[in-house]
């Protein structure tokens, strides 16, 4: 198979047809051979009978329906579990995305050898500075610095094209969908391209966009990112070197407290007990926080962050 396209969707009722019929005539035009995912994120409106409805005369069209909403990482999770093209296509559901681009970036990828393509909205429709623009110019200069992939501007557009090895081997979490780019960067997959792409006006619904809200959570998102990353698998390498730091600073200080109390006693000068310094329990706390913290680092490492509930959903119904 050439090519699957996973649209996850929350409430999209009104776009779902014309959005299948958008993308069928786009694959029949270039002669691919395709599957549609429509993902359900536990919609409440009609948005799964709509997939129902075409799933019994399309047999291109596939759906998962979870039982309540999850978000778009676990969507996309199960869409990328499912998919079987060679390369695969991802899109929002609302019509902003343009189908038209498929060919081309199905081309950058076959073609032109890239991992990963991600689209650059160019045009997109200015919106209040202080709720989309300023969020979205910091969100994206933060993730473009900390992940060191310095060539793409628009982290969060929906629109990107995968070989279908990467979206195998990387894993979609939380609110990941933000970074995976830098997920396919941290598993190995480097060559990572940008395509500009036409933004579309939303014809149905309303934005789900929440300007602050997602640069907060998704600031929040790349710290843990970075951290797994850097140190998933070692974080006694964090931890551990801190702990060992903390405490041996703190031994330190009690030693310096202790030897001052003896010169004292050696010299016959007057002094207090140990015990009356605040260096000394300053001291003593920086030694627990610091065996706590080496704890710490070796627990995780016995944990090595893997969860088997992880990626586990309620997922209702399977087309």
């Amino acid at each position: 198979m050439d090519i699957s396209v996973v649209v996850p969707l929350y409430n999209e009722e009104e776009s779902i047809a014309e959005l299948h019929e958008w993308i069928k005539r786009v694959m029949d035009t270039n002669g691919f051979s395709y599957e549609i995912i429509f993902v359900n994120d536990g919609s409440t409106d009609q948005s799964w009978d709509v997939i129902e409805r075409l799933s019994k005369t399309h047999t291109e069209v596939h759906g998962i329906k979870f039982r309540r909403n999850y978000g778009k990482s676990p969507a996309l999770y199960h869409g990328f579990e499912r998919a079987q093209g060679d390369v695969v296509i991802t899109m929002d559901a609302d019509l902003q995305d343009s189908p038209d681009e498929i060919p081309e970036l199905y081309n950058m990828i076959k073609v032109d050898g890239y991992d990963l393509v991600s689209g650059f909205k160019m045009n997109r429709r200015k919106g209040d500075p202080l709720s989309k623009t300023i969020p979205t110019k910091l969100f994206n200069a933060t993730t473009r610095m900390v992940s060191g992939i310095h060539n793409l501007h628009d982290f969060n557009c929906g629109l990107k094209a995968y070989r279908k090895d990467v979206v195998k081997h990387i894993e979609v979490y939380g609110e990941m969908h933000r970074f995976i780019p830098y997920l396919a960067k941290n598993a190995g997959f480097n060559k990572i391209g940008e395509k500009p792409v036409r933004h579309q006006a939303r014809q149905h619904g309303v934005s789900k966009f929440m300007g602050w809200n997602r640069f907060v959570n998704g600031y929040l998102d790349l710290i843990s990112l970075w951290f797994i990353g850097s140190f998933g698998m070692k974080p006694m390498h964090m931890f551990g070197f801190i702990g060992t730091v903390m405490f041996i600073i703190g031994f330190i200080a009690v030693i310096c407290v202790g030897a001052a109390k003896l010169i004292a006693l050696y010299n016959n000068q007057p002094h207090a007990l140990v015990t009356d310094s605040p260096y000394f329990y300053i001291s003593l706390t920086t030694m627990i926080l610091g065996t706590q913290l080496f704890v710490a680092g070796f627990t995780g490492d016995l944990i090595s962050r893997n969860s088997q509930e992880r990626n586990k959903y309620q997922v209702e119904k399977e087309i």
